[in-house]
């Protein structure tokens, strides 16, 4: 079918580390990974970036973490990370501002922002990397 998998997370470096359990498996379920896992996975928000090009409010923006900021530095030298550059380069951004948001961030907009204009939006422009 070729249908994308695509990963919808919080804009922080725990987001990415969940994304990573669906790409690659978790420790606790190494011995059946293989066929637990989703390789192909796509980032497909909340994304760095989208934070400015949604126009998410500062209120929605939330200061990154001593531990946060840590966490986001040791994940650019992830191999699930450094094998994308776009990856590399949402975090990067992150870590750089040292903001983060969660998805529940969107519903500043309304309540059914992200159903009606956020995952349309993305889908459409098949904006996820």
């Amino acid at each position: 079918l070729r249908i994308p998998v695509l990963a919808l997370v919080d804009s922080d470096p725990y987001g990415l580390k969940i994304l990573s359990v669906y790409m690659s498996g978790s420790k606790n379920m190494s011995y059946d990974s293989a066929s637990l896992t989703t390789p192909d996975i796509k980032w497909l928000g909340l994304r760095p970036s989208d934070l400015n090009k949604y126009d998410l409010p500062d209120q929605c923006r939330l200061k990154m973490t001593e531990n946060d900021i840590k966490t986001g530095k040791e994940l650019l030298q992830e191999s699930f990370i450094t094998q994308n550059p776009l990856w590399v380069k949402e975090l990067q951004r992150m870590v750089k501002t040292k903001e983060k948001a969660e998805i529940q961030a969107l519903s500043s907009f309304g309540f059914q922002y992200i159903t009606e204009t956020y995952l349309p939006r993305k889908l459409r422009e098949g904006d996820w990397i």
